[in-house]
């Protein structure tokens, strides 16, 4: 049960966005809204793509930890219960950490737990109080928030693509994943319509938009992109760009088609930390450099409203860490 008074990014987003979710749930919402103006609140990120495999878990943790590069105070949430991909690859990055003794540094996480009730509705009761116990505990003392959801259309994934104020939607380079998103005609590959998942973001879109007038900045990466030039990649781009224009979104480039990205989970690293053989367990090789390119390449493109202070904080440690390698200069000192 949701206590009356709470005052959580999300409450009045949830309120609004459970309308098109879970109707029944509207009315417990309702008593517990507050009408004081809500105060700053964390930049919501949330990865989303009703397919899977298409590297949500992978993006999420590079955009978390890129973030917190930048001196940036972050949150990370794993709606996905059931595969806990995104939890599984912060609990290998705390294991490593520790076996290795790295300072790799580790956003604030939560998953939510499943409902395991008997009854559906009990059991979405449960995971929304979760979902919103999350939120509650870092909207006002972090800066940024990645939620990682599930390739399922639940109302919990629907919530949450109504709370973001950046919805990442990672595809793999293929029309398989482009699917989920539109189809095309088999002779021209011309876009011929929308498909479910471009529909479950329209509405997100639009009932944001008339709750607080807040345009959702949704951008589409083009995961798992060949070095090469092909068809397929040609034609695929064609397609995004012609729905772009509909649907309203970016398309940036995200990730190659490199083994790295899949040798990083087991250590929980990405392409951003230190590259070296103690950190990697392995010798770097010019793939993780051009690797480290392609995610900052990302982070750019993404355009996220980085705090200042958090910038200088990263300066400021960047530069103490950079002071310990070099000797104390004690000339003055020595002179007489």
């Amino acid at each position: 049960m949701i206590k009356p008074g709470y005052n959580l990014k999300g409450l009045a987003y949830r309120t609004h966005a459970i309308r098109f979710a879970r109707p029944a749930m509207e009315a417990a919402l309702v008593s517990v809204v507050t009408s004081t103006p809500r105060p700053s609140s964390a930049h919501v990120i949330v990865l989303g793509n009703e397919k899977g495999g298409s590297g949500k878990s992978t993006t999420a943790m590079h955009v978390a930890v890129a973030l917190l590069n930048c001196g940036q105070r972050v949150a990370t949430i794993d709606l996905d219960s059931r595969q806990k991909s995104f939890t599984h690859y912060v609990e290998n990055r705390r294991a490593w950490s520790a076996q290795a003794r790295l300072d790799l540094r580790l956003a604030t996480h939560f998953c939510v737990a499943r409902g395991t009730t008997l009854r559906l509705d009990e059991n979405e009761t449960i995971e929304f109080a979760g979902f919103a116990d999350a939120v509650a505990s870092v909207e006002r003392t972090h800066d940024f928030v990645v939620v990682d959801t599930p390739g399922t259309d639940s109302y919990l994934t629907r919530l949450a693509h109504s709370m973001a104020d950046t919805l990442v939607t990672p595809l793999n380079d293929s029309f398989v994943d482009f699917d989920v998103l539109g189809t095309v005609d088999a002779t021209t590959f011309a876009v011929t319509g929308e498909s479910h998942y471009a529909a479950i973001v329209r509405d997100a879109r639009r009932h944001r938009r008339l709750f607080d007038g807040t345009r959702i900045d949704w951008v589409v990466v083009r995961n798992r992109l060949s070095t090469l030039g092909s068809r397929n990649k040609r034609l695929v781009g064609e397609g995004l760009s012609e729905l772009s224009a509909r649907l309203g979104f970016r398309c940036v480039e995200g990730f190659a088609e490199r083994v790295i990205y899949r040798e990083f989970f087991p250590r929980g690293l990405t392409a951003l930390d230190a590259l070296d053989e103690n950190t990697l367990g392995m010798r770097p090789s010019l793939a993780h450099v051009t690797a480290r390119q392609e995610v900052m390449g990302l982070i750019e493109a993404l355009k996220l409203p980085l705090d200042d202070r958090g910038q200088r904080r990263a300066a400021a440690r960047a530069e103490w860490f950079s002071a310990q390698a070099k000797p104390l200069d004690v000339h003055d000192l020595l002179e007489t």
